[in-house]
C-alpha cells in the first residue's frame, strides 16, 4: 500500500460519497477500511464509497470492459457491497469528467447492476439510464411502531419497498431498519421508501437504505418510487406508449425520473465534487486494527 491514497468527496442531492480513484485496482478496500473512511466523526464521512476502477482490472467487471471502460465498485457506508447506486453513478461520472477521462455527452459505466448509460449535460445535470424496473409479485408490508402500510415491491438492480403514507413523520427516526413482512420477500434486506404526494406527478420521500441508514437521497429509491407512483396512478408507459415523468423531492434536493415506453428509466439530477485530498495510511492502519 502506498504511503498516501488519493480521495475526493462528492454528493448527488446530498447523498454523499468518498471517492477513491484506483484505475488498476491496486488499493485494498476491505469492509472495515470502507467503514472507517465513511465514518462521519472519525473518518472522511459518507453514505458510501465509490471505488473508481478500470473494468478490465476488476474481476467482477472484466466481462463488461468492451462496453464500459470504467467500473463503479460501490460500497455502502458500513463496508458492505451494493449492486447499484443511482446518485453514486452520477457522482462517479462527474469525477471521470473532472479527471479528464471523459467529456460532456454520453458515456457507459459498468456497475454490479449492469452497464449504465450516462449523459453529462452542458448545463451541469447528469442523466443516468437506470435500466428497467422489476415488479415482483406478492404482498409486502412495512411497519414503524404501531403503524403499518402495504408496500410495492420494486427492484431497480437492488430491492425496494415503497410505502405511500399520509405524513413523512410517520416514518419515525429511521435509526434502524423498518420491519417488513414476509421475510422471504427480501432475504438480503431492503431499502424502504416512505412517500407522500406533493402535486400532480410530484412526490416526496424519506428513505432507509440498507447498510447506510436514513440518507438524504437515494437514486434507485427515487426511481422505484416513480414507478410505484405511476402504477398507483394508472400509468404504465409500456401499455400506453406515453412516457411517465415524476418529480421526486428527496431531503437533499430534487430528482426527475422518466419511465419510457420501452421500460427504460432515466434519472436526472445534480452531481457535485466538493473536495479532494489524501488519506493518511498511518491513520487508516490504526483505524482498522
Amino acid at each position: 500500500m502506498s504511503t498516501r491514497i488519493a480521495f475526493l468527496k462528492g454528493h448527488g442531492t446530498e447523498n454523499d460519497f468518498v471517492i477513491v480513484p484506483d484505475p488498476e485496482n491496486a488499493v485494498d478496500l476491505p469492509p472495515a477500511t470502507v467503514a472507517a473512511l465513511c465514518d462521519r466523526r472519525a473518518g472522511i464521512g459518507g453514505d458510501g464509497l465509490l471505488h473508481v476502477v478500470r473494468s478490465a482490472a476488476h474481476p467482477e467487471a472484466a466481462a463488461m470492459a468492451a462496453e464500459a471502460e470504467w467500473f463503479m465498485d460501490y460500497r455502502n457506508g458500513d463496508g458492505s457491497i451494493a449492486e447499484m447506486c443511482g446518485n453514486g453513478v452520477r457522482v462517479f461520472a462527474r469525477y471521470l469528467q473532472r479527471a479528464g477521462h471523459v467529456a460532456e455527452g454520453d458515456i457507459a459505466i459498468a456497475t454490479r447492476g449492469g452497464v449504465k448509460t450516462v449523459h453529462i449535460a452542458k448545463e451541469g445535470d447528469v442523466t443516468v439510464g437506470m435500466g428497467k424496473a422489476l415488479l415482483p409479485e406478492g404482498d409486502v408490508t412495512v411497519s414503524v411502531g404501531d403503524r403499518s402500510w402495504p408496500a410495492r415491491n420494486v427492484n431497480m438492480g437492488n430491492p425496494h419497498a415503497v410505502a405511500f403514507v399520509d405524513d413523512l413523520g410517520h416514518a419515525g427516526n429511521l435509526y434502524t431498519p423498518p420491519p417488513f413482512s414476509p421475510a422471504s420477500a427480501y432475504p438480503d434486506g431492503v431499502n424502504v421508501e416512505f412517500v407522500v404526494d406533493r402535486g400532480l406527478r410530484h412526490v416526496a420521500l424519506r428513505v432507509y437504505e440498507r447498510g447506510s441508514g436514513e440518507t438524504r437521497s437515494c437514486g434507485t429509491g427515487a426511481c422505484a418510487v416513480a414507478v410505484a407512483a405511476a402504477r398507483r396512478d394508472g400509468a404504465d408507459p409500456a401499455m400506453t406508449g406515453i412516457p411517465a415523468t415524476y418529480t421526486v423531492d428527496v431531503p437533499g434536493g430534487r430528482l426527475v425520473i422518466t419511465e419510457r415506453p420501452d421500460g427504460e428509466i432515466e434519472m436526472t439530477g445534480p452531481a457535485v465534487i466538493v473536495a479532494e485530498g489524501e488519506i493518511d495510511t498511518e491513520w487508516l492502519e490504526t483505524a482498522t486494527p
